[in-house]
């Protein structure tokens, strides 16, 4: 390294997407990996934290600076496309929809996404974003190799085949073992899928689970509180994009209902909660049944307007039964409504440290509540439910687990412990958030 000086710090706020984390402190924009480098040797001479921040698509406190944040959209390290290999290379900072749109230039995608595209590659993997589909794990499980800066500021690259042991807990690190500089992700050819999306009858999707989750490359289900309803979403691959939605739909069903209408019908359930039944059961019957065609990155990804808190928990997936059962019993007996929609999703097994669906077949279940409303006794009941379930939380979303509790649910918890206390001795990378899941 060349030992440049750090970029200038300039102090303003901070706050995330949902606006339930806020910090204000030092903002720092490296653009280069040489400022990351003299960022972080002088953070630990002057005895300082840095936490790198992304786009502000998490709802716990894993982003908030206690003291310097480092905003990495201005790293201006090249993007290496490598088509004979499928694989990509990019600065951490850039978007999954930047992403998405330089692989589809070079026929290449990702193998599966989550629902939305405005989190960074260096956010989406440390948390353990991930979509929906028995054939696949999180987002994390595309990556190669990656590059971080360490907390005694060295540059490490690590793989399967180099710092393997680094590259195991790194790959889901919650931002506490360095700042990653750039990702390198193992793509696919370009590819159609065909969207098949109708409601249903929750117990008729959980009598044919096993056929929907096994059958199909892509499954998932919305269901609505206080309705015995769903919404089916099921994306398969295709040969060719041959049923493509009409632009008048796609605003209609993605723009207009999905946001505008229904953030007028949180607003009109927020002001008059009893309502909020009718409201739910207008919406399960108000969605009608449609199929299209389209590149894979526009099916998975949405856009979200309407702005929510959220908490999600990773359960076996052969519990999902027993927790929506027990999740059904906790709205009931809540003092106040739930205007969101549950939205369950499963995923594949994988073998990384802190990943949620470390070892085992996942079902995640996805609890929601609209800004303004009661969240936290909801979100502590159900927490409850999926704890006693095995169940590992979402480590972007909100949870109230400590060190304690989440040691026993993650087999290699320990390990990552040691891995971080060789990458980060003095806690360059510590905050509130590492504190309470990774103990101080």
């Amino acid at each position: 390294m060349s030992g440049r000086t750090t970029p200038a710090g300039v102090t303003s706020s901070w706050s995330n997407w949902a606006g339930n984390q806020r910090a204000s402190g030092d903002a720092l924009r490296p653009s280069t990996v040489d400022e990351i480098v003299a960022t972080v040797r002088a953070a630990r001479a002057a005895g300082r934290r840095i936490k790198p921040v992304g786009s502000g698509h998490s709802f716990t406190a894993i982003a908030r600076a206690d003291d310097q944040r480092v905003d990495l959209t201005a790293l201006a390290e090249p993007v290496r496309v490598d088509p004979g290999r499928r694989l990509i290379t990019v600065p951490a900072g850039v978007t999954l929809h930047v992403l998405n749109e330089t692989l589809a230039g070079h026929d290449l995608a990702l193998a599966n996404l989550g629902d939305i595209d405005a989190q960074t590659i260096a956010g989406a993997i440390s948390t353990g974003t991930h979509g929906t589909g028995a054939g696949y794990g999180c987002l994390s499980t595309f990556v190669a190799g990656l590059t971080l800066v360490t907390g005694t500021g060295e540059l490490l690259e690590c793989s399967a085949d180099r710092n393997p042991d680094v590259f195991a807990a790194a790959r889901v690190g919650l931002g506490a073992l360095g700042v990653i500089t750039e990702v390198a992700l193992n793509c696919v050819d370009a590819f159609v899928l065909r969207a098949d999306e109708r409601p249903a009858p929750l117990a008729e999707i959980l009598a044919g689970l096993p056929e929907l989750v096994g059958g199909n490359d892509h499954f998932e289900f919305y269901w609505f509180p206080y309705t015995d309803r769903v919404q089916v979403k099921v994306n398969n691959r295709v040969p060719v994009d041959d049923r493509p939605l009409p632009r008048f739909r796609s605003w209609l069903d993605d723009d207009f209902l999905a946001n505008s209408v229904f953030g007028g019908a949180c607003r009109l359930g927020r002001a008059a909660p009893a309502l909020v039944p009718t409201i739910s059961a207008v919406s399960a019957r108000a969605l009608t049944a449609r199929s299209y065609t389209a590149r894979s990155d526009r099916v998975f990804c949405t856009p979200r307007r309407v702005r929510f808190e959220e908490m999600e928990y990773a359960l076996p997936r052969a519990a999902l039964p027993e927790a929506l059962a027990g999740l059904r019993r906790v709205i009931d007996e809540l003092p106040f409504r739930v205007l969101f929609p549950v939205e369950v999703r499963f995923t594949a097994p994988d073998d990384i440290w802190l990943s949620h669906g470390h070892g085992r077949e996942s079902a995640y279940v996805a609890i929601h509540q609209y800004v303004g409303m009661p969240a936290e006794p909801y979100f502590r009941a159900f927490e409850r439910i999926a704890t006693e379930l095995g169940g590992r939380p979402h480590w972007g979303k909100l949870h109230y687990r400590d060190a304690e509790s989440l040691r026993p649910a993650y087999p290699r918890f320990d390990d990552f412990l040691a891995v971080r206390d060789r990458l980060d001795p003095d806690r360059i990378f510590a905050n509130s958030y590492t504190a309470q899941v990774l103990g101080a």
